[in-house]
């Protein structure tokens, strides 16, 4: 899997949906557009619903609940990680990757534009709060 580099300050969510349907950054950002989507709404950062709609678009199951992080080890082979998580005003805000496990081991692909690298394995900086188990195969896990 590839990075797709977000384009807009809140567009982490539809980035790492066209990561996860491996699509372009526009082409991911025209559907979610088509669907009332758009990066300029900070309720991305807080809310799940957005990637949930755009990744059942695309396609892509996912788990229904969001499900605590305990550690590396015990991630599936594809999940959507809400890291960067913080509150704000009470509100909930977050910075999506996404996970993966694969042939050339565990590493996150980060779509922030900043980077030197958006394929991540400093796992010990990344402080995920739960994650979204995405794609077949996810296995089952306890509500959060």
């Amino acid at each position: 899997m590839q990075a797709v580099i977000q384009e807009e300050v809140s567009g982490c969510g539809i980035a790492a949906s066209a990561v996860l349907a491996e699509i372009s950054y526009a082409q991911a950002r025209s559907v979610a557009n088509r669907l009332g989507i758009h990066a300029e709404d900070k309720a991305l950062w807080s809310d799940t619903a957005y990637v949930r709609r755009l990744l059942s678009e695309f396609g892509i199951a996912c788990f229904a609940d969001e499900v605590p992080f305990v550690n590396w080890s015990q991630l599936p082979d594809r999940a959507l990680l809400a890291i960067k998580w913080r509150q704000e005003n009470g509100r909930p805000f977050w910075h999506w990757v996404v996970f993966v496990r694969d042939g050339s081991g565990a590493y996150v692909l980060d779509s922030k534009q900043s980077l030197k690298q958006h394929k991540r394995r400093d796992f010990g900086r990344m402080k995920p709060k739960w994650f979204i188990p995405v794609g077949s195969g996810y296995g089952v896990y306890p509500h959060a």
